[in-house]
């Protein structure tokens, strides 16, 4: 029996992470410090006090967040899985296999013995859970905790063993539900993880190893974590508290008893804690729970767009005065983008005022919307700003696009792995040959593309595309026309 399906990646892997108050308790001490003076030190106490002067408790004079786990634990389980059993599978095990006359003794056609096979095995894990609603009796906890699962068994903290329902799970941000029949339940308030900042503390409570209840504690040691390659929509929050095998699914909580994040990976040599662990924010985990409470799953659509990051250089490469924001690379035609009138080029800046940094964001915000949802994008298009509403729906099948094929001139130039031809007209310059690894193949230039610009210039010779490209050192936007298509590539 594992202990647990535990996400563990190593040397680039996953889990969430537990933080507490303890740390800071014997600093003030130690500098002769008063309990009230380190009440001030926190914004809010582990209680939900408004007032920064309400007193920390204490037991014997010291700082405690015993009353906050007391109130905390009661809604974190463990969560026990038992798999679908294993087809049965002749025994390489056994010596008797091992010897081809034996093995056709035993195995063969009118062998008195028959197929010798290892009984069915049935797969059992074990994990961590949180309530967030007592009166419904639903229960978060990883996609990977109870996947592949037969039967699901929920321990209370009372020791009470209930069986569970699985209401639904998402692969993609590593989220399920479950729900349980049980009076007596206490459950968590879901928290604001938008809030939480930086060097924040928090307390983590799981079911590490199958030990038991446990709870841990650290601060948030990042934010909007991704391109871990953890899960398909990464968002991560980043925590230096102990978290190991068994924590998956567990509770990650702020200072006030509210639940801010699901315990789902670590980063480990070795597969245990080194202060490396990851969450998946209530923000995204709430959006998941609403789809999967309504139809037990999760319904996924897009707006058809392919974005990057950008970058300072490629920033004032475009005109723009601030690196951030997901640049739109092309733009399908026929999808809601296209509908919308987003182009090649547009940087996506926020969607419904809330800014957007990065490419993953966009990702995001898009992935886990539902069909049919309409969002404002702040677009940065040739210095302006836009506003563009796009609804998001399922995208059609690609219609077949006319190329764009101005006739070439014999003029040709090289640069980055990329021959470059001169058009007869001068509009555009033809992609004639792209060598395969070189760096602008693997940017995504490819033979037959037409680069009609070049940093937002219009693109008029084979030389002026291969002069742009020559430092190697820099990025340089190439804006293409792909089969009728707009597409921005960056070669680096």
């Amino acid at each position: 029996m594992s202990n647990s399906p535990f996400r563990y990646l190593p040397a680039a892997a996953a889990v969430v992470a537990l933080a507490v108050a303890a740390p800071f308790a014997s600093s003030f001490v130690s500098q002769g410090l008063k309990t009230d003076t380190a009440a001030v030190a926190l914004s809010q106490s582990p209680f939900g006090m408004a007032s920064a002067d309400a007193a920390i408790p204490t037991r014997d004079g010291m700082p405690t967040l015993a009353p906050l786990i007391e109130r905390v634990t009661p809604a974190v389980v463990n969560v026990s899985v038992k798999g679908k059993a294993e087809k049965a599978e002749i025994d390489e095990d056994n010596p008797a296999m091992q010897n081809p006359e034996l093995r056709r003794f035993f195995q063969g056609p009118g062998s008195p013995f028959g197929q010798q096979q290892r009984p069915p095995r049935q797969a059992m894990s074990s994990g961590s859970g949180v309530i967030v609603d007592a009166k419904r009796g639903y229960i978060l906890t990883n996609h990977h905790v109870i996947d592949n699962a037969a039967e699901i068994t929920v321990t209370l903290k009372d020791k009470r063993e209930v069986t569970a329902k699985l209401i639904g799970s998402d692969d993609g941000t590593d989220i399920a539900l479950l729900q349980i029949d049980a009076d007596n339940l206490t459950d968590l308030p879901i928290g604001e993880s938008t809030d939480m900042k930086v060097g924040d503390y928090v307390v983590a409570v799981g079911n590490p190893f199958g030990l038991g209840q446990t709870v841990t504690s650290g601060i948030v040691s990042a934010t909007g974590r991704s391109g871990l390659n953890i899960e398909g929509y990464e968002d991560f929050i980043q925590t230096d508290a102990s978290i190991n095998p068994g924590n998956s699914g567990g509770a990650l909580v702020n200072l006030k008893g509210e639940l801010i994040g699901i315990n789902t990976a670590i980063i480990g040599p070795s597969g245990g804690n080194v202060g490396i662990g990851f969450a998946v924010p209530t923000a995204m985990a709430k959006s998941i729970m609403t789809q999967l409470v309504a139809s037990g799953s999760v319904s996924r659509g897009r707006i058809g767009v392919a974005i990057q990051n950008m970058s300072p250089e490629l920033a004032k490469n475009l005109g723009i005065d601030k690196a951030s924001g997901a640049l739109v690379g092309s733009v399908e035609k026929g999808t809601p983008a296209d509908s919308a009138g987003l182009k090649a080029g547009d940087v996506v800046t926020a969607i419904n005022g809330t800014p957007i940094y990065g490419a993953s964001e966009l990702r995001n915000r898009v992935g886990l919307s539902p069909i049919g949802t309409t969002l404002e994008l702040a677009v940065l298009r040739s210095g302006d700003t836009k506003k563009v509403k796009v609804t998001i729906g399922k995208s059609p099948e690609k219609a077949q696009m006319a190329k764009f094929e101005p006739e070439a001139k014999s003029t040709r130039e090289m640069a980055r792995g990329a021959t470059f031809t001169d058009t007869q007209n001068g509009k555009g310059v033809i992609v004639s040959d792209v060598e395969q690894g070189s760096p602008a193949w693997m940017s995504g230039l490819r033979p037959e593309d037409v680069v009609v610009g070049v940093n937002r210039k219009p693109a008029h010779s084979a030389k002026e595309v291969s002069d742009a490209l020559a430092d190697g050192n820099h990025q340089t936007a190439l804006f293409i026309k792909r089969e009728g298509q707009d597409v921005l590539v960056v070669v680096q």
